[in-house]
Protein backbone atom coordinates (compact mmCIF):
# COMPACT_ATOMS: atom_id res chain seq x y z
CA UNK A 1 0.00 0.00 0.00
CA UNK A 2 1.53 3.26 -0.81
CA UNK A 3 0.69 4.86 2.21
CA UNK A 4 1.21 4.58 5.89
CA UNK A 5 -2.46 5.57 6.63
CA UNK A 6 -4.56 3.26 8.09
CA UNK A 7 -6.87 2.11 5.22
CA UNK A 8 -9.98 -0.26 6.10
CA UNK A 9 -11.94 -2.16 3.85
CA UNK A 10 -15.42 -3.72 5.15
CA UNK A 11 -17.44 -6.73 3.80
CA UNK A 12 -19.70 -4.66 1.62
CA UNK A 13 -16.41 -3.10 -0.24
CA UNK A 14 -16.81 0.55 1.92
CA UNK A 15 -13.17 1.93 2.23
CA UNK A 16 -12.52 3.74 5.65
CA UNK A 17 -9.66 6.28 5.48
CA UNK A 18 -8.10 7.10 8.97
CA UNK A 19 -6.16 10.23 9.20
CA UNK A 20 -3.29 10.79 11.80
CA UNK A 21 -0.25 12.38 12.60
CA UNK A 22 2.50 10.70 14.99
CA UNK A 23 3.35 12.86 17.47
CA UNK A 24 0.24 15.19 17.24
CA UNK A 25 -2.20 14.99 19.31
CA UNK A 26 -4.72 16.52 16.20
CA UNK A 27 -4.16 16.38 12.45
CA UNK A 28 -2.80 19.27 10.88
CA UNK A 29 -2.97 19.33 7.61
CA UNK A 30 0.88 19.86 6.03
CA UNK A 31 2.36 19.00 2.78
CA UNK A 32 3.67 15.81 4.32
CA UNK A 33 -0.13 14.30 5.06
CA UNK A 34 -1.32 15.69 1.83
CA UNK A 35 1.02 13.93 -0.07
CA UNK A 36 -0.54 10.47 2.31
CA UNK A 37 -4.05 11.39 1.50
CA UNK A 38 -3.27 11.94 -2.09
CA UNK A 39 -1.55 8.16 -2.08
CA UNK A 40 -4.34 6.87 -0.29
CA UNK A 41 -7.25 8.33 -2.43
CA UNK A 42 -5.33 7.12 -5.47
CA UNK A 43 -5.15 3.44 -3.94
CA UNK A 44 -9.16 3.75 -2.70
CA UNK A 45 -10.22 4.18 -6.24
CA UNK A 46 -8.31 1.71 -7.77
CA UNK A 47 -10.29 -0.42 -5.87
CA UNK A 48 -13.37 0.32 -7.31
CA UNK A 49 -15.14 0.81 -3.81
CA UNK A 50 -18.75 0.70 -2.88
CA UNK A 51 -18.38 3.70 -0.61
CA UNK A 52 -15.71 5.79 1.41
CA UNK A 53 -15.61 7.37 4.83
CA UNK A 54 -13.07 9.39 5.83
CA UNK A 55 -12.78 9.46 9.50
CA UNK A 56 -9.35 10.80 11.71
CA UNK A 57 -7.78 10.17 14.94
CA UNK A 58 -7.46 12.64 17.89
CA UNK A 59 -8.40 14.64 20.27
CA UNK A 60 -10.48 16.95 17.36
CA UNK A 61 -11.50 15.73 14.03
CA UNK A 62 -8.89 17.91 11.55
CA UNK A 63 -7.78 21.15 13.33
CA UNK A 64 -7.04 22.97 9.83
CA UNK A 65 -3.98 23.91 7.71
CA UNK A 66 -0.59 24.22 9.58
CA UNK A 67 0.14 27.67 9.55
CA UNK A 68 3.56 27.49 10.51
CA UNK A 69 4.08 25.80 7.04
CA UNK A 70 1.98 28.03 5.14
CA UNK A 71 3.95 31.34 6.42
CA UNK A 72 7.30 29.73 5.51
CA UNK A 73 7.00 29.37 1.57
CA UNK A 74 7.44 31.54 -0.83
CA UNK A 75 4.48 32.64 -2.71
CA UNK A 76 5.34 30.64 -5.62
CA UNK A 77 5.52 27.89 -3.45
CA UNK A 78 2.48 28.61 -1.56
CA UNK A 79 0.27 28.56 -4.91
CA UNK A 80 2.13 25.28 -5.48
CA UNK A 81 1.12 23.47 -2.12
CA UNK A 82 -2.47 25.49 -2.21
CA UNK A 83 -2.61 24.20 -6.04
CA UNK A 84 -1.99 20.76 -5.26
CA UNK A 85 -4.48 20.20 -1.65
CA UNK A 86 -7.35 21.74 -3.85
CA UNK A 87 -5.99 18.81 -6.11
CA UNK A 88 -5.42 16.18 -3.36
CA UNK A 89 -9.31 16.83 -2.32
CA UNK A 90 -11.20 17.01 -5.67
CA UNK A 91 -9.90 13.41 -6.06
CA UNK A 92 -12.67 12.83 -2.88
CA UNK A 93 -15.08 14.64 -4.61
CA UNK A 94 -14.32 12.43 -7.93
CA UNK A 95 -14.67 9.17 -6.08
CA UNK A 96 -17.53 7.18 -8.34
CA UNK A 97 -18.84 6.02 -4.88
CA UNK A 98 -20.76 8.24 -1.76
CA UNK A 99 -18.13 9.60 0.38
CA UNK A 100 -18.83 10.47 4.11
CA UNK A 101 -17.44 12.42 6.58
CA UNK A 102 -17.44 10.54 10.16
CA UNK A 103 -16.46 13.88 12.08
CA UNK A 104 -15.97 13.21 15.68
CA UNK A 105 -14.91 16.69 17.28
CA UNK A 106 -13.48 19.95 16.60
CA UNK A 107 -13.04 20.94 12.41
CA UNK A 108 -11.53 23.81 11.51
CA UNK A 109 -10.30 25.71 8.34
CA UNK A 110 -8.51 23.09 6.06
CA UNK A 111 -10.18 20.17 7.98
CA UNK A 112 -13.79 21.60 6.96
CA UNK A 113 -13.11 21.99 3.33
CA UNK A 114 -11.38 18.35 3.01
CA UNK A 115 -14.60 17.30 5.02
CA UNK A 116 -16.58 19.42 2.38
CA UNK A 117 -15.16 17.38 -0.23
CA UNK A 118 -17.14 14.79 0.92
CA UNK A 119 -20.90 13.83 -0.49
CA UNK A 120 -22.58 13.70 3.17
CA UNK A 121 -21.01 14.39 6.41
CA UNK A 122 -22.45 13.36 9.33
CA UNK A 123 -21.20 14.53 13.68
CA UNK A 124 -20.67 12.74 16.38
CA UNK A 125 -22.06 13.79 19.64
CA UNK A 126 -20.06 15.83 22.03
CA UNK A 127 -18.40 13.54 24.59
CA UNK A 128 -18.82 14.96 27.68
CA UNK A 129 -14.59 14.62 29.93
CA UNK A 130 -16.91 13.48 33.53
CA UNK A 131 -20.00 11.84 34.26
CA UNK A 132 -21.74 14.86 36.30
CA UNK A 133 -20.29 17.24 33.32
CA UNK A 134 -22.29 18.09 30.95
CA UNK A 135 -21.10 18.13 27.11
CA UNK A 136 -19.79 20.88 25.23
CA UNK A 137 -20.43 21.28 21.39
CA UNK A 138 -17.67 21.66 19.62
CA UNK A 139 -16.35 23.63 17.28
CA UNK A 140 -17.25 23.63 13.53
CA UNK A 141 -16.13 26.39 11.05
CA UNK A 142 -14.04 28.74 8.88
CA UNK A 143 -11.83 30.77 10.89
CA UNK A 144 -9.47 32.47 8.52
CA UNK A 145 -10.91 35.96 8.34
CA UNK A 146 -10.54 36.19 12.10
CA UNK A 147 -6.41 35.74 11.46
CA UNK A 148 -6.72 38.36 8.61
CA UNK A 149 -6.61 35.67 5.48
CA UNK A 150 -9.28 33.74 3.94
CA UNK A 151 -10.41 29.93 2.40
CA UNK A 152 -7.79 28.51 0.27
CA UNK A 153 -9.36 25.07 -0.47
CA UNK A 154 -13.29 25.65 -1.77
CA UNK A 155 -14.59 27.07 1.35
CA UNK A 156 -16.26 30.30 0.61
CA UNK A 157 -18.20 28.39 -1.93
CA UNK A 158 -18.87 24.89 -0.08
CA UNK A 159 -20.38 26.37 2.69
CA UNK A 160 -22.92 28.51 1.30
CA UNK A 161 -24.51 25.30 -0.41
CA UNK A 162 -24.57 23.41 2.49
CA UNK A 163 -26.69 26.08 5.41
CA UNK A 164 -28.44 29.13 4.80
CA UNK A 165 -25.74 30.83 2.62
CA UNK A 166 -25.81 34.21 4.63
CA UNK A 167 -25.44 32.63 7.64
CA UNK A 168 -22.51 30.68 5.82
CA UNK A 169 -21.56 33.97 4.36
CA UNK A 170 -21.10 35.90 7.44
CA UNK A 171 -19.26 33.15 9.54
CA UNK A 172 -16.67 33.06 6.54
CA UNK A 173 -16.60 36.81 6.17
CA UNK A 174 -16.28 37.42 10.12
CA UNK A 175 -14.13 33.55 10.46
CA UNK A 176 -16.46 32.89 13.32
CA UNK A 177 -16.57 29.36 14.04
CA UNK A 178 -20.05 28.27 14.99
CA UNK A 179 -20.88 24.69 17.15
CA UNK A 180 -21.28 21.58 16.07
CA UNK A 181 -25.14 21.91 17.49
CA UNK A 182 -25.80 24.63 15.26
CA UNK A 183 -24.05 22.09 12.29
CA UNK A 184 -26.76 19.84 13.33
CA UNK A 185 -29.71 22.14 13.32
CA UNK A 186 -28.54 23.75 10.39
CA UNK A 187 -28.02 20.71 7.91
CA UNK A 188 -24.51 20.19 7.75
CA UNK A 189 -24.56 17.46 9.66
CA UNK A 190 -27.32 15.26 8.18
CA UNK A 191 -27.15 13.37 11.73
CA UNK A 192 -25.43 13.33 14.56
CA UNK A 193 -24.85 9.90 16.91
CA UNK A 194 -23.31 8.53 19.52
CA UNK A 195 -19.29 8.69 18.81
CA UNK A 196 -19.24 5.12 19.10
CA UNK A 197 -21.33 4.05 16.30
CA UNK A 198 -19.78 7.12 14.16
CA UNK A 199 -18.27 5.24 11.51
CA UNK A 200 -20.51 2.37 11.70
CA UNK A 201 -23.34 5.09 10.28
CA UNK A 202 -20.87 6.32 8.33
CA UNK A 203 -20.36 3.21 6.22
CA UNK A 204 -24.10 2.44 6.28
CA UNK A 205 -24.77 6.05 4.66
CA UNK A 206 -21.76 5.37 2.21
CA UNK A 207 -23.25 2.28 0.80
CA UNK A 208 -26.08 4.28 -1.03
CA UNK A 209 -25.97 5.46 -4.33
CA UNK A 210 -24.25 8.41 -5.05
CA UNK A 211 -25.99 11.71 -5.77
CA UNK A 212 -23.54 14.21 -7.00
CA UNK A 213 -21.99 12.91 -9.60
CA UNK A 214 -20.14 15.91 -11.43
CA UNK A 215 -16.93 15.50 -10.02
CA UNK A 216 -17.27 18.15 -8.10
CA UNK A 217 -17.62 19.27 -4.58
CA UNK A 218 -21.01 20.24 -3.53
CA UNK A 219 -20.83 24.40 -4.38
CA UNK A 220 -22.96 27.51 -5.05
CA UNK A 221 -22.17 26.80 -8.66
CA UNK A 222 -23.40 23.53 -8.82
CA UNK A 223 -26.28 23.16 -6.38
CA UNK A 224 -29.80 25.17 -5.26
CA UNK A 225 -30.09 28.98 -6.34
CA UNK A 226 -27.50 31.37 -7.44
CA UNK A 227 -30.28 33.87 -6.95
CA UNK A 228 -30.52 32.82 -3.27
CA UNK A 229 -26.79 33.46 -2.77
CA UNK A 230 -26.87 36.65 -4.77
CA UNK A 231 -29.12 38.39 -2.78
CA UNK A 232 -27.17 36.52 0.94
CA UNK A 233 -23.95 38.10 -0.69
CA UNK A 234 -25.54 41.24 -0.75
CA UNK A 235 -26.86 41.37 2.92
CA UNK A 236 -23.46 40.11 4.36
CA UNK A 237 -22.03 43.25 3.24
CA UNK A 238 -24.11 45.55 4.44
CA UNK A 239 -23.86 43.48 7.97
CA UNK A 240 -20.09 42.38 7.95
CA UNK A 241 -17.37 44.77 9.03
CA UNK A 242 -15.36 45.37 5.68
CA UNK A 243 -12.29 44.12 6.70
CA UNK A 244 -9.53 42.62 3.91
CA UNK A 245 -10.35 39.77 4.97
CA UNK A 246 -14.26 39.81 4.72
CA UNK A 247 -13.88 41.76 1.06
CA UNK A 248 -11.91 38.45 -0.13
CA UNK A 249 -14.58 35.92 0.81
CA UNK A 250 -17.02 37.96 -1.08
CA UNK A 251 -14.77 38.62 -4.23
CA UNK A 252 -14.05 34.68 -3.78
CA UNK A 253 -18.14 34.24 -3.82
CA UNK A 254 -18.62 36.37 -6.56
CA UNK A 255 -16.09 34.53 -8.78
CA UNK A 256 -17.57 30.86 -8.40
CA UNK A 257 -21.16 32.50 -8.86
CA UNK A 258 -19.87 34.13 -12.16
CA UNK A 259 -16.81 31.77 -13.18
CA UNK A 260 -17.70 28.33 -11.61
CA UNK A 261 -15.63 26.06 -9.23
CA UNK A 262 -12.21 26.61 -10.62
CA UNK A 263 -12.49 30.39 -10.81
CA UNK A 264 -13.19 29.76 -7.59
CA UNK A 265 -10.45 27.83 -6.01
CA UNK A 266 -8.08 30.49 -8.20
CA UNK A 267 -9.55 33.71 -6.16
CA UNK A 268 -9.02 31.77 -3.01
CA UNK A 269 -5.43 30.86 -3.60
CA UNK A 270 -4.97 34.42 -4.98
CA UNK A 271 -6.37 35.89 -2.14
CA UNK A 272 -4.67 34.07 0.73
CA UNK A 273 -1.52 34.12 -0.82
CA UNK A 274 -1.88 38.44 -1.19
CA UNK A 275 -3.42 38.50 2.75
CA UNK A 276 -0.89 36.42 4.50
CA UNK A 277 1.95 38.80 3.38
CA UNK A 278 0.08 41.64 4.21
CA UNK A 279 1.25 43.37 7.58
CA UNK A 280 -2.58 42.84 9.02
CA UNK A 281 -2.43 39.19 7.92
CA UNK A 282 1.33 39.03 9.37
CA UNK A 283 0.01 40.24 13.23
CA UNK A 284 -3.02 38.14 13.07
CA UNK A 285 -1.08 35.30 12.88
CA UNK A 286 2.31 36.31 14.66
CA UNK A 287 -0.11 36.88 17.59
CA UNK A 288 -1.78 33.66 16.82
CA UNK A 289 1.24 31.89 16.82
CA UNK A 290 2.55 33.71 20.46
CA UNK A 291 -1.14 33.00 21.84
CA UNK A 292 -0.88 28.92 20.95
CA UNK A 293 2.39 28.89 22.43
CA UNK A 294 1.82 30.63 25.88
CA UNK A 295 -0.93 27.52 26.54
CA UNK A 296 1.29 25.04 25.46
Amino acid sequence: MPTSLPIHRDDHGVFTLTLRQEGRAVVVLDHALLREIDAAIDHVAAQRPAGFVLASEGRVYIAGANLEEIMSLSDADLHTYLRFGQAVFGKIAALPCTSVAAVHGAVLGGGLEIAMHCDRLIGAAPASPKPDVPAKPYAVGLPEAGLSICPGWGGTNMLPARIDPRTAIEATATGKPFTSAEAEAWGLFERVVGASDLVAHARELARRPKVNRGGEPVTISNSGDRGVVKAALEAARGSVPATGAAKAVFACIEAGLTGGWRACLDAEREHLVRLRGEPEGRAAIEAFFAKSKAKA
